[in-house]
């Protein structure tokens, strides 16, 4: 079940959302969470959703007993147990297939026979529910936050439907409390900029990312012979754009709803296109990833506090290696997160003094073609496909460029103008007043509700006209 289908927006968030407003108290409310949460799950993953239930009991009793425990050896013992299951589950479900598959590669090149072995198949949403796991083992570990009360509150935490999915990643930490009692965030301004926020997300997903991505699978599924430039060009613009407000727009109906329910969910983007720098960039993209890698990866390895640079360079390509990976388990993945790693380095080494010289407009070009050379590397399935499709771009014949029709261009433009809007006094009061209000005089609500029923028709018109409706980030 997705956020953008006829199911959720007509069936099951109202019924949701009924229920849990006739709900007296907190501890109520978070049963219909979490009996919502399991049939969201259970519709995509029926099977796993039994292994998610399971591990999350275990690891609430192995993490209780260590915080109860002052033996520190058995404190470091249950943690490594902690980590294990949960890292585990990971690296079976999401890279067996990809370990196996490569040995067999390597056992055939060596004239040897092939491992017999039955596919994995890959739950949704498998990272982003083990990267919330690891939170909670290691932040009361660490004694950021005692642990939650019981089992029914950490799966309220984890399987919390509006972010299990796809994100944002959200710690421990941030709403322990609000798990417990968030009855001063559930006031009817947050649930109208909430409703507000969900249909601002679900516009950018279906009316422009989705227009982008059939564009971008369409270039994307031509053979060698068939690509042009100009194809190629248009197709991986669509997809840097499809990719962007995909993925923001799940994040955006995700923290809408969380406001709705009174949680307070962290941002995930930061118009990462308007970056002067790779490193900027990873500062605006997929925030809560790149803030989770920085805490839980890249500063336990020593961060830039090591002795030389080189280990700090070491540190930096290790933690971007990762994260490719992260994205998935295929070779294409690892090689995107190497290149970015490898940009990282050059902004240490010398390219953001560069970039501060080169003035605020050329740096963002030239930062927004290495990100789009980057998405050819993310988005292709092969290293067959890497090649011939960058050739394709730099071959440089443009013919005559396909009749992609007069909706796609306004839409490339709409998603040109929404990505670097914000270089603008006018763009950035703009998104204030849309994404970060405290709230708005009475006018502004009838403004907002108009703009959002507007939206909400028209996504709906667009979700029920057409067949093609993915969410990027739900492989993941």
């Amino acid at each position: 079940m997705v956020f953008s289908s006829s199911l959720f927006l007509l069936y099951f968030f109202p019924v949701f959302l009924l229920l849990y407003h006739l709900s007296k108290n907190t501890t109520y409310k978070n049963w219909i969470i979490l009996i919502s949460s399991i049939i969201f799950y259970a519709w995509g993953a029926p099977k796993f959703v039994f292994v998610v239930i399971g591990s999350v009991i275990l690891d609430y009793y192995i993490i209780d007993t260590m915080y109860r425990s002052n033996d520190k050896k058995k404190r470091n013992w249950l943690l490594t147990l902690s980590l294990s299951i949960n890292v585990g589950l990971l690296l079976y479900f999401k890279y067996a297939n990809f370990f196996v598959e490569n040995v067999d590669y390597l056992l055939h090149s060596l004239g040897y026979q092939s491992v017999h072995w039955t596919k994995v198949i890959l739950p949704i949403g498998i990272s982003f529910y083990t990267f919330q796991t690891l939170t909670y083992s290691i932040d009361v570990y660490r004694g950021v936050h005692k642990p939650l009360k019981n089992p029914f509150q950490y799966l309220v935490y984890i399987m919390l439907f509006p972010q299990m999915i796809a994100g944002p990643i959200v710690r421990f930490n941030e709403i322990a409390d609000q798990i417990d009692n968030r009855a001063h965030l559930e006031t009817i301004d947050n649930k109208l900029l909430g409703f507000f926020r969900f249909g601002i997300g679900l516009a950018k997903k279906v009316l422009i990312a989705n227009v982008m991505g059939a564009e971008a699978d369409h270039a994307f599924s031509l053979a060698e012979g068939e690509l042009t430039s100009s194809i190629a060009w248009v197709g991986i613009l669509a997809y840097t754009f499809q990719i962007y407000f995909d993925f923001s727009g799940y994040s955006d109906m995700a923290i809408g709803m969380g406001r709705i329910m009174g949680f307070k969910f962290p941002e995930n983007f930061n118009n990462p296109y308007v970056s002067r720098s790779i490193t900027e960039f990873w500062r605006r993209w997929h925030m809560t990833l790149g803030s989770w890698m920085r805490d839980y990866l890249y500063i336990p390895l020593g961060g830039s506090r090591v002795k030389t640079k080189r280990r700090m360079y070491f540190n930096l390509w290790f933690v971007f290696l990762a994260s490719g990976l992260w994205h998935g388990a295929a070779w294409n993945f690892v090689i995107w997160g190497a290149f970015h790693g490898f940009f990282l380095i050059l902004d240490k080494l010398f390219f953001l003094k560069l970039s501060n010289k080169m003035g605020k407009y050329p740096s963002i070009i030239i930062t927004f073609f290495i990100t789009i050379i980057g998405w050819v590397l993310f988005r292709s399935e092969s290293f067959h496909q890497i090649g011939y499709y960058l050739q394709a771009m730099f071959a440089f014949d443009f013919g005559e460029i396909a009749n992609y029709g007069s909706q796609f261009w306004l839409i490339l433009v709409l998603a040109v103008f929404f990505s670097f809007s914000t270089l603008s006094k006018w763009g950035q009061s703009m998104e204030q007043l849309l994404f970060f209000p405290n709230n708005y005089p009475l006018k502004g609500y009838l403004s907002m509700s108009l703009v959002y029923l507007v939206l909400l028709a028209l996504s709906l018109a667009s979700i029920t006209s057409s067949g093609f409706n993915p969410f990027i980030y739900f492989r993941f």
